[in-house]
């Protein structure tokens, strides 16, 4: 069955990327959110198997909705995205239980490389 994904990144354009690489590999978006605060609630409605999320957006941070999740759903899978140079950032965000990190501009063999590493 079709693992049903949450994208989350406050940029539509990088939404529509990511949607395409996964869409057209057999994946399933349930659903996107432009920000940490629309990712807790989506996240708490859609119960995606994943969830791909930005790090870097206004109102609620990637990694703030990281923790908001994971402490509703310690099981939640959830693989970050960044930008080049956030390195710190990101060893947070894996501290933080994210399963995985992906670096901005997308390369579509990362990314589903990442998501075929976390929820198969």
């Amino acid at each position: 069955m079709a693992k049903n994904i949450l994208i989350v990144d406050d940029a539509a354009f990088m939404r529509m990327m990511i949607k395409d690489i996964l869409t057209k590999n057999g994946y399933n978006v349930v659903g996107e959110a432009e920000n940490g605060a629309k990712a807790i609630e989506k996240y708490g409605e859609l119960k995606p198997d994943l969830v791909l999320m930005d790090i870097t957006m206004p109102e609620v941070d990637g990694i703030a909705a990281l923790k908001k999740i994971k402490g509703s759903d310690p099981n939640a899978l959830i693989i970050m995205c960044s930008a080049m140079g956030q390195q710190a950032m990101v060893i947070e965000s894996i501290q933080a239980g994210a399963k995985d990190f992906i670096v901005k501009p997308f390369q579509p063999d990362r990314v589903l490389e990442a998501v075929k590493k976390v929820v198969g």
